[in-house]
């Protein structure tokens, strides 16, 4: 007679961390932001001319990103801008 395979038990934090992944990839907003950054590093005005948003909501949904450890965030100078940085983002490993 064959034994039944083992089964591995998942603890809570492992499902409490993926209905988190899910919770954050549950917005088609945030989905068209990480589509958008795999093609390389945007600033918000670019995102904002290829995502069909607001600029409020745009930040709201970049500062949830940044918040989960989605994306890297560097402030630098924008040289059309001449007062006020733009925020660059770069893609970066979800931990």
């Amino acid at each position: 007679m064959n034994a039944a395979p083992e089964q591995t038990t998942l603890g809570d934090a492992v499902f409490e961390s993926v209905a988190e992944l899910f919770s954050l990839l549950s917005t088609p907003v945030r989905l068209k932001i990480i589509s958008a950054l795999c093609h390389g590093e945007k600033n918000v005005s670019e995102l904002l001319g290829e995502i069909d948003t607001t600029q409020p909501n745009m930040s709201q949904h970049l500062s949830t990103l940044c918040r989960a450890v989605c994306t890297q965030v560097a402030i630098e100078m924008d040289p059309a801008a001449a007062i006020d940085p733009a925020e660059r983002l770069r893609p970066g490993p979800a931990r």
